[in-house]
């Protein structure tokens, strides 16, 4: 995949500890990867696939009048005294889904119609059959709609000439469907951004294995690959890597040959086996280290000879929100997708909350409603940077902005519901 890079060197004089917003800020400025080489792709594997072009309609949809019931379909302006007091109207055809109803049909004249079916010439309204009495020749109405009821009219979902997606979107299910009722069997769409990732630590060992003393089960990197996948990435998995500073030099090695993208989990921070910014130092270049939100401080932005480079910490709830806050925004502009800004509602919270005095929190929480309609948010009694089963629990994080104040029962605070990326 062809690439083109630009330094992801920080500012002279920036902060040693950027906050949320910054460090999101300059990895978006600096764009280090921009994909090309647009490909069309067909209906059948487009789920997940970001637009590289708007799609407009070529046609109506409907493409023209049709039924929207299973009735009798004739012209409104008929009901007078010519067609009788009970409003009877003579039988003269069908009209079925995909075989229409050829002629036109006269004042005081009807047609059997199926929902779909063309509206033929003369008629402008149906009445649903369980509102007529019909005898095989003649229909007579029992209660009279009201004029152009139950018609489905050219272009009344789709206008032709109208831009149905534009350049950016990630397609979905029902996108795709909608693609489909135009008659686009492929689109152009951008290239896979491709990700190499590896988990850092002697400890590690995989699922299924059995633990020694001082070992654990490699989770991050399970979790990772899967919102990755959901992302549309092509993941490239180079596995969990020794604290060994030879083997995990052949990994970074790898990892820069292979993507676009390299993210490691572990090796963040400053104890004697971690030498992510060693490494990084002598590959390429560090962007910043740290930043000021609780879980995930330790998170490195580089780049190395080929590639983009985010180091995750190694504790599970610091990998996954570091990841989401701070990598998939990035990701998602390396795709060319236009993603909309996260929804943050407001909720009061059920108890009192300290805060942590410098760093912005993500607190797992879950959502419940009071007794007045509104939200109440609750925080999980595990918060601890190690404990992912306090994500399954919970429903959203809680926005927690650093502070001397705790905030009281009762008050309001955002929260940040957890998304398809997420769950």
């Amino acid at each position: 995949m062809d690439k083109q890079t630009t330094s992801s060197q920080p500012a002279k004089n920036s902060p040693a500890l950027l906050s949320l917003d910054q460090a999101r800020a300059h990895m978006l400025a600096a764009q280090p990867c921009q994909l090309v080489n647009v490909e069309p792709v067909p209906l059948a594997d487009l789920p997940g696939r970001i637009l590289a072009a708007d799609v407009v309609s070529a046609i109506n949809a409907p493409p023209a009048d049709n039924s929207a019931m299973d009735g009798y379909a004739f012209n409104f302006s008929a009901l007078n005294d010519s067609v009788g007091e009970q409003g009877e109207f003579k039988l003269v055809g069908k009209a079925l889904a995909g075989v229409p109803f050829a002629g036109a049909v006269g004042v005081g004249e009807c047609i059997r119609i199926m929902t779909g079916a063309e509206l033929p010439a003369g008629c402008d309204t149906v009445v649903m059959q369980e509102n007529v009495v019909a005898d095989g020749a003649t229909i007579g109405l029992q209660k009279a709609p009201k004029p152009q009821a139950n018609v489905r009219y050219a272009g009344e979902d789709i206008a032709q000439g109208e831009t149905l997606f534009r350049a950016g979107h990630r397609l979905g299910p029902v996108d795709i469907g909608l693609l489909a009722t135009l008659g686009i069997a492929a689109v152009a769409v951008q290239p896979r951004l491709t990700v190499a990732l590896f988990a850092n630590g002697s400890e590690l060992r995989a699922p299924g294995e059995v633990l020694a003393a001082g070992e654990i089960y490699d989770s991050n990197r399970y979790f990772l690959r899967a919102m990755l996948e959901r992302l549309g990435c092509e993941v490239v998995d180079i596995g969990a890597i020794p604290d060994d500073l030879e083997q995990l030099r052949v990994a970074y090695r790898e990892a820069d040959a292979a993507a676009d993208v390299v993210i490691t989990c572990g090796g963040a921070s400053v104890g004697e086996a971690d030498y992510t910014r060693q490494l990084l130092s002598e590959q390429g270049d560090i962007g910043f280290w740290k930043v000021a939100i609780k879980p995930g401080k330790p998170f490195m932005f580089g780049k190395l000879a080929n590639s983009t480079f985010f180091g995750l910490p190694g504790n599970p709830m610091s990998a996954l929100v570091t990841f989401y806050q701070l990598v998939l925004p990035v990701l998602q502009q390396m795709q060319g997708e236009v993603a909309a800004p996260a929804l943050v509602l407001w909720a009061r919270v059920s108890c009192d909350i300290r805060r942590n005095r410098s760093r912005l929190e993500f607190l797992r929480a879950s959502l419940t409603t009071n007794s007045d309609g509104e939200l109440v948010v609750t925080p999980d009694q595990q918060q601890s940077s190690g404990a992912l089963s306090s994500f399954a629990r919970s429903h959203c994080f809680i926005l927690l902005d650093a502070g001397e104040q705790a905030l009281r029962q009762g008050e309001k605070v955002g929260v940040q519901l957890f998304d398809v990326v997420l769950r």
